[in-house]
């Protein structure tokens, strides 16, 4: 789009979108629409096409917009400061169209000149390239039964079942390419039937905003308003989560309001003084990922994470918000020694703007999309991380359970001849799993940097690693809480999680991977056929141990219990490889009687086949505090679960 230098003669006409109820919110913090607002905006001006910019420079002596319909000339179209002193500099170019690729030429009052992005822009060019591209983001959106259904389908007390995807490595063109990718479209037509078919209820998409190094995941973005190009354009990632909710799955997406990185085009820096991050670098820089934390007391940084928020709920569907790192948001001594942190105006650690930041984020995302969810990544023991803000919580759906993750791998780890010793590991999470609304997560940071994939992690021979695999999935979809596996632990990739390359899904044509596959699958079915596993999941009343001192044998048991009275599983799991033949169990209900319904030992799972048949009676006799006895099969390394029937 060159050679059109004949348009630097059009002046940029004055112009706002902005009203003064916009500008006021803007400056309280609570404007959650900006993206209607900020950006590139084409439309019709006084019986003319073109482009309306703004962009928030308050620092700035002198803007323009830049682009190939300018030969990229930094002062042929200037932009105007608003009278308000808002610092929003904006302009209507007339003949701008969508497809231009632009940047915003900035002098700063220093005398700086910086050439960057648009905050908000909905496109970008394909990295290393990094202009900006004026698009639409126009739609007809084909899911309206999803719409109107999902409330039931993502509240606490209906199934939740994630599997998250890294969209660049589940699948590759050429393995072996780490430049290849396949198109939000082409990914939509292999993974929304494979998600379907292995019973999750939603997907985790690892961050997909427009971001300029590969390997930061997408945890380092420099477009917050704009999926990334890698896969295609704003409407294939639309048609894509369209084709998850016809499917009727859920899509969450991951979101990083707590740093970005400081690439010459992005937010850092933006008009050459510290706009949106912290200027004290005690608490604006991140150590551990030498990137810039978003300074959360400044009111117009506020309004552009939540418009952020928002955004991605509004223009794109999307069914939740996994929120990255709110350990380090929250707290000012977040990986700082001594010394190199301040403390708040309490004297204490937290970061209170940021937790008033989140307590906002929260109230404005539940009362506008009452069917969607928040989900916090923290690993601390903040108080009422997912409780409502009114109690003086932060208000989020839901809060990742790392403790149960890093307690439960720990114990796993072990040989089985150890495992005694450390029965605590496994029954500890249960004395605070009711106290917040907890996701047990699997997750992707538990494969890479030399943590080995989940089947390495496991003790023994080849059978043995899968059989405590088993296990451990078993263990995860029954304990109380929702679930989150990370892709390539479904059927035990035998590598850590590399993003430049594909799964090993060649390893599903032997017999121990696609077993293993078929277990979590029939697991998924189980969790989200069976009211006993989802009811109650954040309520102790749908728990209760019934075998919790067997250390000797490393023998767990429990039920989990629905709403209704008979609507009970029993749940008993056999930690050593040792099979236990007619083991007592006690139970509370004598009549009627038990059927298994999984056996993580059953021969189509790989199994050695030390299962229960048929419908099991209880026996009468005092035993363990309870009246009746079941007497069971127990498998070595192995988790099964009986359903109660009249």
């Amino acid at each position: 789009m060159t050679g059109t230098i004949n348009r630097q003669l059009q002046p940029v006409e004055v112009f706002s979108l902005f009203s003064s109820g916009d500008i006021a919110l803007f400056q309280a913090g609570s404007h959650y629409r900006l993206y209607e607002k900020m950006g590139a905006h084409t439309m019709e001006f006084e019986g003319v096409r073109g482009t309306y910019f703004a962009v928030w420079a308050p620092d700035a002596a002198f803007v323009a917009v830049m682009g190939d319909f300018n030969d990229w000339d930094h002062y042929s179209h200037t932009l105007y400061p608003r009278w308000d002193r808002s610092g929003i500099w904006e302009g209507f170019i007339a003949g701008v169209e969508e497809g231009e690729m632009y940047k915003y030429f900035i002098r700063s009052n220093s005398g700086e000149e910086l050439r960057k992005g648009d905050p908000y822009a909905f496109y970008w060019e394909l990295r290393p390239k990094t202009a900006s591209i004026v698009r639409r983001l126009d739609h007809t959106w084909k899911d309206k039964k999803w719409m109107k259904e999902r409330r039931s389908r993502n509240s606490l007390n209906s199934p939740y079942s994630v599997y998250e995807v890294h969209l660049g490595s589940w699948r590759k063109p050429d393995s072996n390419d780490e430049e290849s990718f396949y198109s939000y479209t082409e990914i939509a037509a292999m993974l929304v039937p494979y998600v379907k078919e292995m019973g999750f209820t939603h997907v985790e998409l690892m961050p997909v905003t427009e971001h300029p190094f590969d390997g930061s995941w997408g945890y380092q973005q420099a477009g917050y308003y704009a999926p990334t190009s890698r896969y295609g354009t704003p409407q294939d990632f639309m048609e894509m989560i369209e084709a998850f909710h016809l499917a009727d799955i859920g899509v969450i997406l991951d979101w990083v309001p707590s740093h970005f990185p400081y690439d010459a085009h992005g937010l850092f820096r933006f008009d050459g003084s510290h706009v949106y991050e912290y200027a004290d670098m005690r608490k604006g820089f991140h150590p551990d990922w030498n990137s810039y934390i978003f300074n959360y007391a400044r009111s117009e940084v506020r309004s552009f994470l939540l418009s952020n928020a928002i955004f991605w709920l509004d223009k794109f569907h999307a069914d939740g918000l996994r929120v990255d790192a709110i350990a380090s948001m929250i707290h000012l001594d977040y990986s700082r020694e001594r010394g190199a942190w301040e403390p708040n105006i309490l004297g204490g650690n937290e970061n209170l703007e940021a937790i008033s930041f989140l307590k906002k984020l929260n109230e404005t995302v539940y009362a506008l999309f009452p069917d969607v969810q928040t989900i916090a990544e923290d690993s601390t023991s903040h108080f009422g991380v997912s409780r409502p803000t009114f109690m003086g919580g932060l208000g989020f759906g839901m809060k990742w359970m790392m403790g149960w993750m890093n307690d439960t791998l720990d114990y796993f780890k072990k040989d089985p001849i150890h495992r005694k010793w450390y029965q605590n590991d496994l029954t500890f999470s249960v004395v605070y799993a009711f106290g917040e609304n907890y996701m047990l997560p699997l997750s992707h940071d538990e494969v890479v940097h030399g943590k080995s994939p989940l089947i390495y992690k496991m003790p023994g021979d080849e059978w043995q690693k899968f059989a405590n695999l088993r296990l451990l999935y078993g263990y995860m979809m029954t304990h109380p809480g929702t679930k989150l596996l990370f892709m390539g632990g479904e059927f035990g990739q035998t590598s850590e999680w590399n993003y430049k390359q594909e799964l090993d899904w060649h390893l599903l044509q032997y017999a121990p991977h696609k077993r293993l596959q078929d277990f979590v699958k029939d697991l998924n079915r189980l969790y989200t056929s069976s009211t006993a596993l989802y009811e109650q999941q954040f309520d102790a009343a749908g728990f209760e141990w019934i075998v919790v001192n067997d250390y000797d044998n490393c023998i767990l048991a429990y039920t989990r219990k629905g709403k209704a009275d008979k609507d009970v599983l029993l749940v008993v799991m056999n930690m050593t490889p040792v099979p236990r033949e007619q083991y007592p169990v006690g139970i509370p209900v004598g009549s009627g009687h038990w059927e298994e319904v999984i056996n993580s030992d059953d021969p189509k799972y790989y199994g050695s086949g030390v299962v229960n048949t048929g419908l099991l009676k209880a026996v009468k006799q005092f035993y363990n505090g309870r009246e009746y006895v079941l007497p069971l099969r127990l498998p070595p390394l192995g988790i099964t679960v009986l359903r109660w029937t009249e």
